[in-house]
């Protein structure tokens, strides 16, 4: 693993187990159990086979903790250019591609080279697609891959370290930078951060007219929340435009279509498509649909269990900061933020879990639509936590503040029964404090900021060089224990490999979602303080940053998978967009007076407000959106003869192209037929001794172990010893 020190150093000298990955493209974490051994041992064979049938070189090698890491390449170049003639064949069909690849495939190839996200991509469908399918079937952590812990790449530490040399050192990131993570981390990483950036530069004009109205306009103007409304219609119009472009300049438009099948989707039986004719896996659409309407009391459930605590909490702290005035008070204001930090991430987690059984529940049949329905319940938690205490305040605790605060007796009265002799606890009139919303917002666009970006970045990398620091002082050398040691010339990479299967993997989902709710902030409550975009500028170009840092330091390469959009948070930027013009009205319309209605609901002409929000509210948006949603999931004869043409097309060129066997082109090195031991093999393998000395750490690496067998033998041996050395110390 590359410390900040290493990335920032002069050069990787000093760290040789950074200047090379040995030509490996994945390294498979294999966990050795305590238990059930025998059934562990037997699946790492099926392991090494699997791999070895579908055209992986493999060595193997001690990991850390029990485990072995099972390092991988495809062995054969005609093997990789066959693989990615047929995928671009494939793009070809549905239309990703404007052209149709050149049958010469050597002068195809000179033309347009394997890129390396092209190859990394490729070879991780091709270990963990069905066996079906030509692939191996591997799937971590799932079924007789229990075991599997983790399969990724390894980082390409002088690119990660180029990188973020490049991008501490430039002020605004250009097309080519983004290009540079495409090419590196594929399309869906590249996605967030064109989205990050083209974010940050349309964060300028917000930003400056935020300041020029905070020093002339001042809080709750009208001409800053229509100016503001405007401007997120703008942007995500715009950036619907600019997924289009970025998706056509990388040849990937379209890709969404050519979904992959999840190992997990349970099918209840096989038909035939009635438009098509191909044989597909059929799921009962009634009972997906009796399982998505779940999502109503999931729904529910999250504003019960979260919107309670967060109310409570509220409630517990206006009671303690504008109606408590006895001892301690300037503890007790601490009692709700230590009682959301307790509660509140244990009920994130639960709630979390919760979707995601709800999705599994659901079966899709792809990723994208099993993603997607995820997405949309981390949405609504992420929407009640993050906004329902500014949407108390600016609409409950406003408005109604002087019928519901008398309600705050039942603090006092609970709290006096602990008091000597029950005397009622010292209080002082109650007012509402109009302050209050605005320190909230300045919370949560600033201080919230500061705390996210501590929690993500500097928290994980402190967290692992202190255990690792700890790691090496309590550990002992145990005596019967088993004692790894690693040839000379491969023992620095090993040590990296070994600490990079360690750290977690990479969910860009998370990078997402944040920038999605800080939008949130802008577009529904920027009206209260308008330097909002002041501080999300500067947030974001710190952003850029420490997310590549996370990725190069604290993640496991990511999978450079293909992506047209930044997926269905589209939809939720869409949403706050339109769910801002509302609030902004609202707030626009409460607080003209600097103060609101001061906690009288009398005070408000329910009429006037309901205009201004229907004003606000945009309709020609809502009926777009309606529209929009409608059509999208129409099918009509037209479009049913167009997939049946499609097909036909598909099936005759594929045909023609590759023939009906594709047997022969997918042919791996196999574990069975070993080399005999004849005169001539002990003759050049003492040749191959000979010139050891002129061969490169890459190539004595790959010569090691000469076959599959090899590898399933001293992978056993390694395994028996582990076993052994388990055991033993089991026993003391």
């Amino acid at each position: 693993m590359a410390g900040l020190q290493t990335l920032t150093s002069k050069g990787l000298k000093d760290e040789p187990g950074l200047q090379s990955n040995f030509e490996v493209d994945y390294v498979i974490h294999y966990k050795i159990p305590t238990t059930e051994t025998q059934e562990a041992e037997a699946a790492f064979v099926q392991l090494v086979e699997a791999l070895a049938n579908v055209g992986f070189a493999t060595e193997v090698r001690n990991g850390a903790k029990s485990s072995l890491l099972v390092f991988t390449k495809i062995a054969s170049d005609k093997l990789l250019n066959s693989q990615v003639y047929r995928y671009r064949v494939q793009d070809w069909l549905y239309g990703v591609r404007a052209a149709a690849p050149n049958q010469d495939i050597t002068k195809y190839f000179e033309d347009e080279p394997v890129t390396e996200a092209e190859r990394l991509r490729l070879a991780y469908l091709l270990i963990t697609k069905p066996k079906n399918e030509g692939g191996a079937g591997i799937t971590p952590k799932t079924g007789q891959w229990k075991h599997v812990a983790s399969i990724f790449p390894l980082h390409d530490h002088k690119f990660n370290r180029e990188w973020i040399k490049q991008w501490s050192t430039k002020y605004y990131l250009d097309d080519g930078d983004i290009n540079q993570i495409r090419d590196r981390f594929g399309e869906r990483v590249a996605f967030y951060f064109a989205f990050l950036q083209s974010y940050f530069a349309f964060l300028l004009f917000p930003a400056a007219f935020g300041f020029a109205a905070w020093l002339v306009l001042g809080q709750f103007s009208w001409f800053y929340a229509l100016v503001n409304c405007l401007w997120s219609v703008v942007f995500f119009e715009h950036w619907k435009m600019k997924e289009i472009d970025l998706a056509v300049r990388w040849g990937v438009r379209g890709v969404s279509k050519i979904q992959h099948p999840r190992p997990q989707f349970q099918f209840e039986r096989e038909a035939e498509d009635p438009v098509t004719g191909e044989i597909v896996k059929v799921y009962s659409p009634l009972k997906r649909l009796a399982r998505q309407l779940l999502q109503v009391p999931f729904a529910l459930a999250c504003v019960t269990v979260l919107g309670g605590l967060i109310f409570g909490c509220f409630s517990i702290e206006i009671f303690i900061t504008e109606v408590y005035n006895g001892p301690f008070k300037q503890y007790l204001t601490f009692l709700p933020t230590i009682i959301l930090t307790i509660f509140m991430p244990a009920l994130q987690t639960l709630l979390t879990r919760l979707a995601e059984r709800l999705t599994e529940m659901e079966n899709y049949q792809t990723h994208d639509a099993h993603q997607a329905s995820f997405v949309q319940k981390i949405f609504v938690l992420n929407f009640i936590t993050s906004y329902l205490g500014i949407i108390l305040t600016a609409f409950v605790y406003v408005p109604f503040g002087k019928i519901l605060v008398p309600y705050l007796d039942f603090f006092q009265l609970t709290a006096q029964r602990f008091t000597a002799d029950g005397k009622p606890l010292p209080t002082k009139s109650w007012q509402i404090n109009p302050d209050r919303l605005t320190k909230q917002i300045i919370y949560f666009t600033v201080t919230a900021q500061v705390v996210n970006f501590v929690t993500e970045v500097i928290v994980p990398y402190a967290k692992r060089r202190v255990s690792k620091q700890v790691e090496k002082v309590t550990e002992k050398p145990e005596k019967n224990g088993l004692q790894i040691v690693d040839l000379p010339e491969e023992e620095p990479f090993l040590k990296r490999v070994r600490d990079e299967a360690e750290l977690d993997q990479y969910d860009v989902t998370v990078d997402y979602r944040e920038m999605v709710i800080q939008f949130g902030y802008l577009s529904l409550f920027s009206v209260v303080w308008p330097l909002t975009a002041c501080s999300f500028l500067i947030n974001n170009w710190v952003e850029a940053r420490s997310d590549a840092m996370k990725i190069a330091i604290s993640c496991q390469r990511p999978i450079p998978w293909r992506a047209d959009s930044i997926g269905p948070w589209l939809s939720s930027l869409g949403f706050l967009s339109w769910f801002g013009s509302i609030t902004s009205a609202a707030i626009v319309f409460l607080f003209k007076d600097k103060s609101g209605p001061g906690g009288s609901p009398s005070a408000i002409s329910g009429w006037a407000l309901l205009v201004s929000i229907l004003f606000a509210e945009h309709l020609y948006l809502v009926v777009q959106i309606v529209v929009r949603g409608v059509v999208g999931k129409l099918d009509n004869p037209g479009l049913q003869k167009e997939r049946a043409e499609r097909f036909a097309m598909r099936k005759q060129l594929l045909e023609s192209t590759f023939g009906r066997d594709m047997s022969d082109e997918s042919h791996g090195v196999g574990t069975s037929g070993e080399q005999k031991i004849t005169r001539e093999t002990l003759e050049e393998e003492a040749r191959q001794l000979s010139i050891k000395g002129s061969m490169s750490k890459e190539q004595q690496f790959w010569l090691r172990q000469r076959s599959a067998g090899e590898t399933v033998q001293i992978g056993r041996h390694m395994f028996s010893e582990i076993v052994a050395a388990n055991q033993t110390k089991a026993k003391k």
